[in-house]
């Protein structure tokens, strides 16, 4: 294509010499053989951007369209691709963020010698959060299924205790209204653990919700809050019971 430009520019420039308009046909020759050359490239791009389309990869199609409407701005391929885009950016978008959330899960499967598998779902709060004055650390929100110790919902602290032997947290919904449910802290010392009671409500909550905020009571004083991000998990990594 280069050659061509290059034979075509060169070729009128000859007759250009002594005549005006053998020049002037020379300009749209040459402007015009740089275009298709601008066509095809765009259209190798635009190629991969309608691959990407059609597998619903769409992150790799972002960066294709990007990149036509970038470098090819003002080729009919660029025109042809524009008006879907903002909805490919916006596809891509969600799917970062779907990727996101799903990363923020962890799930491990425990043989508990021959009585069968413990499988637990995990996820840390969206912010630290300071419970006794020694500064801001994780809160854990786990769902455990446990062969002997059954089907558990419950945080752990890092720092600090709950104030709670038996007392109700505020679970919210996105931005719905709190919802009172039942908690307890077990008498031991292994861990900083709360429990809540209705374990399988609160899995369903947050299955079907993007976050859930956690209001709690905590030695120190008066009620802290956990938000989770909950809308990346994944319910098929524990038994069917949760289901």
């Amino acid at each position: 294509m280069k050659r061509l430009i290059l034979v075509v520019a060169c070729a009128f420039a000859l007759a250009a010499c002594s005549n005006p308009e053998a020049e002037r046909q020379a300009q749209e020759a040459a402007a015009a053989a740089a275009k298709a050359q601008q066509e095809e490239k765009a259209e190798g791009v635009a190629k991969q951007y309608d691959m990407a389309v059609a597998a619903q990869d769409w992150e790799r199609a972002r960066i294709h369209g990007g990149s036509l409407l970038d470098q090819y701005k003002d080729t009919d391929v660029a025109a042809r691709i524009e008006p879907g885009y903002a909805e490919v950016k916006a596809k891509a978008e969600a799917a970062r963020e779907t990727r996101r959330l799903q990363a923020l899960w962890q799930y491990n499967k425990i043989p508990v010698g021959t009585k069968g598998i413990q499988a637990s779902a995990q996820i840390y709060s969206k912010e630290r959060v300071d419970v006794d004055g020694s500064g801001a650390k994780p809160v854990q929100l786990v769902f455990r299924d446990h062969p002997e110790w059954k089907r558990h919902a419950y945080l752990v602290l890092q720092a600090g205790d709950f104030r709670c032997p038996k007392c109700q947290v505020n679970v919210t919904v996105d931005d719905g209204k709190p919802v009172a449910m039942a908690a307890w802290r077990p008498d031991t010392d292994e861990a900083i653990a709360m429990f809540i009671t209705d374990q399988k409500a609160l899995w369903n909550l947050a299955r079907k919700a993007k976050v859930i905020s956690i209001e709690f009571p905590v030695k120190a004083g008066g009620t802290r809050t956990a938000v989770f991000e909950t809308g990346g998990v994944d319910a098929s990594q524990m038994p069917q019971w949760w289901q």
